[in-house]
């Protein structure tokens, strides 16, 4: 769809490590356009990309991972380095549940 169809359409990126509940977190919302990214790190370079022409980036951890939670400095580094200066930024906490 392209702008022409939307009143408003702002982009939302997801970030964060994997399983730590991006995926999760999408299925709450709807009609959203979210960029659930993936969190490892061989898709790195993919995920920055979606950085520059983003509105909002949800910035996401696991609360019961303190390895997730250590890895937010080098996600905030990524977004200093990529994203528009005027991006929003939202840091959330969640509990990750595996959907099987």
């Amino acid at each position: 769809m392209s702008m022409e169809d939307y009143d408003y359409l702002f982009k939302i990126v997801l970030i964060g490590n994997a399983g730590v509940g991006k995926t999760c977190l999408v299925r709450r919302f709807t009609q959203l356009q979210i960029w659930d990214t993936a969190g490892q790190e061989r898709f790195r370079s993919i995920t920055q990309s979606y950085y520059r022409s983003a509105n909002a980036l949800i910035l996401t951890y696991d609360i019961t991972c303190e390895d997730s939670f250590r890895c937010l400095p080098e996600w905030l580094r990524e977004i200093e380095q990529y994203a528009n200066t005027t991006v929003v930024t939202i840091l959330v906490g969640e509990i990750a549940f595996h959907i099987l």
